[in-house]
């Protein structure tokens, strides 16, 4: 009887053991299999620009009269960040920064005109992940606004060079191009999928820039309602403008579930810069946190189903991000100052990201009243006006809108700020360049250097500038 029982014992820990090990071997293999990635880029997105509150039980940070159910279903389904920064305030520097995974003045691209990049190309996030993994296929569609072709930085598809003006459609089935790239895209994955290929798919759409362009039918629904629920004419078509991206955003997540590949599939959605919305100060073209405040919604394997998180990220994180998810063994081209967002995912929104930088910097000095730069370090934030030597200090943990500048309360902070954010524009740009901003000469800059920003408030002053 003894015997017995002992044997079926060893008979059942045997069993035990090999479930488990064809257990560990099923997610080993798992765990191997390299993920997809969709990086849904709108454009001029503001930070409440959609549905989804960016704050967690905040309503303020939703917008009352954009209806955006599918970034809704994809917030309830991923992790939305509150503090998500574009990694500039307008779209051409953004999305080069993107590309590249640093700032765009150790890049030496502080404009549109630069041409003249510190880093190779070669090193950029596509064809950094294919060194990584030549089995990777990669497409752009939509909006590029840059001038070294999608395919120079790795992309087997896409729509090559393309400006805001290829957006302005002249098919009324298909406002600003999204339902025909998004048309693209769905096949682009079909294709993979059938060829066994793992893919990168960024989705630069054009909306939501100006001139707003809607469905017909989706305008109709937003006509004759309040100014804060559609109201008339331009503000109607922004509204359904909005909501046609967001049933563009719901056509990619159901063919994800069609091809059967939405639990290996990283979603990824944000805008390339800020704009107006009326409780963060300034906007597009300025560097408030109206300008670089996005929206950023990530959803995919692992990542707790409707969870928040508070930890201030950017978006030239995207490259170490993708490349720790991807193939977490391959180390990060010299020079790349973002880092894996992958520990936050993991964890509920909890944790730390490491970058070989501790702040975030963003230079914007063309096309702007007054010429600006501006560092956050922690809650800190210094704006500083290069016209009128004026820094503006604000606790963002405190004063989410901006409205009290701390400089002269905390003129050692102040000073701090000030002098890292002049070292990295330095380092980045170049002695020449830097000396050129010191003496108030303004390369295609509106500032004059002319008095003080007109606005109500020192704080506030911002809010008039751009």
């Amino acid at each position: 009887m003894f015997f017995s029982f002992c044997f079926l014992h060893r008979s059942l820990l045997r069993g035990l053991a090999w479930i488990g090990i064809a257990v560990l071997t099923q997610l080993s293999a798992l765990a191997a299999v390299p993920p997809n990635i969709v990086f849904i880029l709108a454009d001029d997105q503001a930070w409440n620009g959609t549905s989804v509150p960016m704050i967690h039980g905040d309503a303020s940070s939703a917008s009352r009269e954009f209806h955006t159910p599918n970034v809704e279903k994809l917030a309830a389904q991923g992790m939305t960040f509150s503090q998500a920064y574009a990694a500039h305030c307008k779209c051409e520097c953004s999305r080069a920064a993107i590309q590249m995974g640093r700032t765009t003045t150790t890049l030496n691209a502080p404009d549109k005109t630069s041409r003249n990049w510190s880093a190779p190309v070669t090193d950029s996030l596509v064809n950094t992940l294919k060194k990584a993994n030549s089995n990777y296929r990669a497409a752009h569609f939509g909006k590029w606004q840059w001038f070294h072709p999608p395919e120079s930085m790795g992309y087997d598809a896409s729509d090559g060079i393309t400006m805001n003006e290829e957006g302005d459609s002249t098919d009324p089935e298909d406002p600003k191009l999204s339902f025909s790239i998004t048309r693209r895209a769905t096949a682009f994955m079909a294709d993979q999928v059938a060829s066994g290929h793992p893919f990168f798919l960024q989705m630069s759409y054009y909306a939501v820039h100006p001139q707003p362009q809607a469905l017909a039918s989706t305008v109709k629904k937003y006509e004759g309602r309040t100014p804060s629920k559609g109201g008339k004419g331009d503000r109607a078509v922004m509204a359904a403008m909005t909501e046609d991206l967001d049933t563009c955003v719901g056509e990619l997540l159901r063919k994800l579930d069609e091809l059967r590949i939405a639990d290996n599939t990283i979603v990824i959605y944000t805008s390339d810069n800020g704009g107006r919305t009326g409780i963060l100060n300034g906007g597009k073209g300025d560097l408030g946190e109206g300008g670089l405040r996005v929206p950023l919604i990530v959803r995919g394997p692992g990542i707790a189903p409707g969870s928040y998180c508070d930890v201030p990220i950017i978006s030239y994180d995207l490259m170490a991000t993708v490349l720790d998810f991807a193939a977490p063994s391959e180390g990060l081209p010299q020079g790349v100052e973002g880092g894996s967002w992958r520990v936050l995912l993991a964890n509920g929104g909890k944790g730390e990201v490491r970058r070989p930088i501790d702040r975030f910097v963003w230079h914007q000095a063309t096309e702007v009243e007054h010429p600006q730069s501006a560092i956050r370090k922690g809650d800190y934030k210094l704006l500083y006006f290069w016209d009128t030597k004026d820094g503006l200090l604000f606790d963002l943990k405190n004063d989410l809108g901006e409205t009290r500048d701390g400089a002269k309360s905390h003129p050692d902070i102040a000073a701090k700020l000030e002098a890292e954010l002049k070292d990295h524009i330095r380092a980045g740009l170049g002695e020449q360049a830097f000396a050129a901003l010191e003496r108030g000469e303004f390369r295609q800059g509106r500032g004059s250097g002319k008095g003080k920003p007109k606005g109500k408030g020192k704080a506030k002053r911002l809010i008039d500038a751009a």
